[in-house]
């Protein structure tokens, strides 16, 4: 019988929000009640892959993405271990020693691993084009042991926001506006000194921030924080449904600080080696998920409150891949 950890337990619905690409804690395996719970019937054909270990983001989209692969390998026959983590630093460490795959956005793992190696004021890769960055991070991506399998033009970026009010009363509409201006930043727990968060608007667009609160990547208490003044501006996703019916505005990157962030499996190199079919499992959704559709997906998850693995369901029986 296939083992399928059920990431349902590890997320609370009420805090499940929107996002991208954004340390945290040691890995959490996420599991049933129970441990486990039955994969759907395979056949024999499709039995006994043997065993694939994915980490993700704990947010609401990288649950979803995260949620898509685990469906997909265990009808394909594997037995899967989904381990959900409060930011990237945390699954790099062991990543690919003893993690498989993980649901990654272009332009943040090769900067990644650029700053792993270059250290955190490495000149950052900034094709605009996902494919160009994903062949000048080929280097580093090989040196890692990691693989990248067919790029997505579903893509989701870094974005900041502001109150409506605050936009309105101060005319403040993209991020350059805040040039020279004093504000507290509520984010990702790894933001501070990141070139594509808290270092970008420091250096890139002057913007004095005095203190970043580690609320989270879209989180609920970000949105509060900013909607309850204890911060000005406030960390989410391009991709992020819910922010005009609570108020809240995206300032334009009229700069364009922020890299290219098409959806991409990343493999250990050495596990796609053994199990070459990952590819063909994974690459086919790729295909299907369009910006437009990881949008609608992920409001219904931080809008609608349903569940990243019925979502991912749903969508996966609707485009024919499950």
């Amino acid at each position: 019988m296939h083992v399928r950890r059920s990431l349902a337990t590890v997320l609370a619905v009420g805090s499940i929000v929107l996002a991208t690409a954004c340390g945290g804690d040691d890995l959490n395996p996420g599991s049933a009640t129970d441990g486990s719970s039955p994969s759907p019937t395979t056949s024999s054909s499709t039995a006994d892959k043997g065993s694939v270990s994915i980490a993700s983001q704990n947010f609401g989209e990288a649950a979803l993405v995260a949620s898509m692969y685990d469906q997909l390998l265990t009808a394909a026959g594997y037995t899967t271990d989904v381990k959900l983590v409060d930011a990237r630093d945390a699954y790099m460490a062991t990543f690919p020693k003893s993690i498989d795959i993980v649901p990654e956005y272009v332009g943040g793992i090769v900067n990644f691993l650029n700053a792993a190696k270059n250290g955190d004021n490495a000149q950052p890769f900034t094709a605009g084009d996902g494919q160009q960055l994903a062949e000048q991070g080929k280097p580093l991506l090989d040196e890692a042991g990691i693989t990248l399998l067919d790029l997505s033009s579903a893509t989701d970026t870094n974005a900041f926001f502001v109150t409506q009010e605050y936009s309105d009363s101060n005319s403040v509409t993209k991020l350059s506006d805040l040039q020279g201006v004093s504000v507290t930043l509520a984010a990702a727990p790894d933001c501070e000194g990141r070139l594509d968060c808290e270092g970008g608007l420091s250096d890139q667009y002057g913007i004095d921030i005095t203190k970043v609160l580690p609320l989270g990547y879209a989180s609920d208490q970000t949105y509060q924080s900013v909607i309850n003044g204890e911060s000005e501006l406030g960390e989410t996703s391009t991709t992020d449904g819910t922010l005009a019916a609570q108020g809240l505005v995206v300032l334009e990157d009229d700069k364009q600080i922020q890299p290219a962030q098409n959806l991409v499996p990343a493999v250990s190199s050495d596990f796609l080696a053994q199990h070459p079919d990952v590819a063909d499992v994974l690459n086919p959704l790729m295909a299907a998920l369009t910006t437009e559709k990881l949008t609608e997906l992920n409001g219904r998850i931080a809008v609608d409150r349903e569940k990243p693995e019925d979502v991912a369901t749903s969508f996966l029986q609707e485009a024919g891949l499950l």
